[in-house]
């Protein structure tokens, strides 16, 4: 598809640089503007949306929901036995419970393995469990970078029960950024230099504006694969 870089003023700085794809696609869940439908990355500047944004995927409605509903009944039972965490080991998240499963009911494998087919390649050596997180309407993820030793340079995660916006910002330079639209039943893909160089945040509910938007923030529950370190 045809990507089209677009200006516009945006309160984070000056000039905000649009990653647009010609297509329609269904309202989501927050009932956001067409605008929003079309536009899942915006960054602080061409070319770094350009560059970086080549490494990030955002692919809205990759499940239905059918297929979320189905994985939230293989999550809810041992998810509601934990208690919501405000602090983390590494003072990553506040706000969260979550899991780590190696074993699926088969429709839910289904889904995984169309998840790991379109953000891995081929015979890619995967981290075998997958990791769960069940973030609080109150609760956010801070600014951080997965340690290489737990993972390779590949992160996919689905996006269930609520839209919200996850922003990535270069280590060093900190006026360089993109923010990505996480619409319900999404599916994010960072790769390789986005994942190694920018720090990676999900932003506090009343903080969640994606280019002007307010895009409101519920209780959600990414589902998260990894590759293995190289």
């Amino acid at each position: 598809m045809k990507l089209l870089l677009t200006t516009l003023k945006h309160t984070r700085n000056p000039a905000v640089y649009l990653c647009r794809r010609r297509r329609s696609s269904p309202r989501s869940s927050s009932g956001l503007p067409s605008l929003q439908d079309d536009v899942r990355l915006v960054g602080s500047s061409p070319e770094l949306v350009q560059t970086v944004g080549s490494q990030v995927e955002v692919r809205p409605g990759f499940i239905t929901e059918e297929e979320e509903a189905v994985l939230l009944q293989e999550l809810e039972p041992g998810l509601r036995k934990k208690r919501y965490e405000f602090d983390h080991w590494d003072d990553a998240i506040h706000g969260y419970r979550e899991t780590e499963r190696l074993r699926w009911a088969p429709p839910c494998e289904e889904i995984l393995n169309r998840v790991r087919s379109v953000a891995f390649p081929r015979g890619s050596p995967l981290l075998g469990p997958v990791h769960v997180l069940d973030l609080d309407k109150a609760g956010y993820i801070k600014p951080h970078v997965d340690s290489v030793k737990f993972c390779g340079s590949t992160i996919a995660g689905l996006s269930l029960l609520s839209d919200s916006i996850m922003r990535l910002v270069k280590e060093n330079e900190p006026s360089e950024w993109l923010d990505l639209l996480l619409t319900r039943r999404s599916l994010y893909i960072l790769r390789d230099q986005a994942r190694y160089d920018f720090t990676h945040e999900v932003l506090k509910d009343e903080e969640s504006v994606f280019n002007g938007h307010r895009v409101p923030r519920q209780r959600r529950i990414s589902v998260i694969c990894r590759n293995l370190p190289g």
